[in-house]
């Protein structure tokens, strides 16, 4: 049975179908580094805290991390930086392996197909997403997966825009990167990413109040909503303002790839944003707002919001590799009744 994965910045989340149900399963792609000692690491164990000790030091991974990080005034460590895997931490690849393990777990079958989710190499950065697709690809492949990339925003087009024939703009607003795609009847017009998304606002808003960065994140997720009627001097003040500025950093760029792609200006297609960072409440308005002022050469016939943001990258992960895996069958049959005939 196929399987989806949404590699991200901020969490590691996977897709599989269950009868008529999708069953997901996340972790915080993150951990934190504490004391070592006998009865600190058996009390971890026996509430489940994934975890792993290295020398004399534990490590909380995932879900738990953060909660960690706050109660003992630490920053978390990531994995990941800007959508790839970060070249700072040396921890990055045991730790991302040890949470995509939980998070997927083990093939139903040997070369069971699995799509996860790659970014786009963002157009105003050197960094390039090769390395870190090539590395994620490689550790799902020895844990028995036939595992394929499929760009980020051409996942939430096969998630969220099944009934416009996969045609329209997508664009999953993530932790690291923002990753827009501009679909025609599923085949990609227009792919892209830029190296800003839900972080670059946490430490903007950080460094604007002076609050640590963890504290910003807790508070953003913690019903924080783009209302603005909160006091500018303070941390919601401050992410309102980094978000509106994101959003226009995003459109600009749209606009600047449409040109560029020399796109038909007779196209009419729906726009839908998705991706944990734009989960507040009043994202959708305000991203509607400011596209209506953008000058793009193509028409929008209307702007909406996913309805589980943070679950459709993996689910137009699983999507593809349904499709991919149905089409594999089909074909294995059609060749096995040519054989039969010969």
């Amino acid at each position: 049975m196929a399987k989806g994965i949404d590699v991200g910045t901020m969490n590691i989340l996977s897709a599989q179908q269950d009868g008529n149900d999708t069953v997901f399963v996340q972790q915080r792609n993150s951990f934190v580094e504490i004391e070592h000692s006998d009865m600190a690491e058996q009390m971890l164990s026996r509430s489940e805290v994934l975890h792993i000790r290295k020398d004399n030091k534990v490590y909380v991974v995932g879900d738990d991390a953060l909660n960690f990080a706050n109660i003992f005034n630490k920053e978390t460590r990531r994995p990941m930086q800007q959508g790839i895997l970060s070249s700072d931490e040396k921890s990055a690849i045991p730790m991302i392996k040890l949470i995509t393990e939980q998070v997927v777990g083990e093939p139903d079958e040997p070369g069971e197909k699995l799509y996860f989710s790659s970014p786009a190499d963002p157009i105003d950065s050197d960094l390039s997403t090769l390395y870190h697709q090539k590395t994620i690809e490689s550790f799902l492949d020895d844990m028995g997966y036939n595992a394929e990339p499929i760009n980020e925003g051409m996942a939430v087009i096969y998630s969220e825009l099944a009934d416009n024939n996969f045609t329209g703009l997508g664009i999953s607003f993530g932790a690291g990167m923002t990753n827009v795609c501009l679909s025609y009847y599923a085949v990609p017009v227009m792919k892209f990413s830029v190296a800003r998304g839900g972080d670059w606002i946490d430490e903007q808003a950080a460094q604007a109040t002076g609050t640590p960065v963890d504290k910003v994140t807790s508070i953003k997720e913690d019903e924080f909503e783009l209302d603005f009627t909160t006091d500018v001097g303070g941390v919601e003040g401050a992410l309102s303002i980094y978000y509106e500025n994101l959003l226009d950093y995003v459109i600009e760029n749209i606009v600047r790839e449409v040109d560029e792609e020399d796109v038909e200006e007779g196209l009419d297609v729906p726009v839908v944003v998705t991706g944990g960072t734009s989960s507040p409440r009043g994202f959708e308005d305000l991203f509607r707002d400011h596209l209506r002022d953008a000058n793009i050469p193509f028409s929008i016939s209307g702007v909406r919001h996913a309805n589980e943001p943070l679950y459709s990258v993996a689910r137009g992960a699983l999507v593809a590799a349904r499709s991919d895996e149905e089409e594999e069958r089909t074909r294995g049959g059609q060749e096995a009744a040519v054989e039969s005939e010969d």
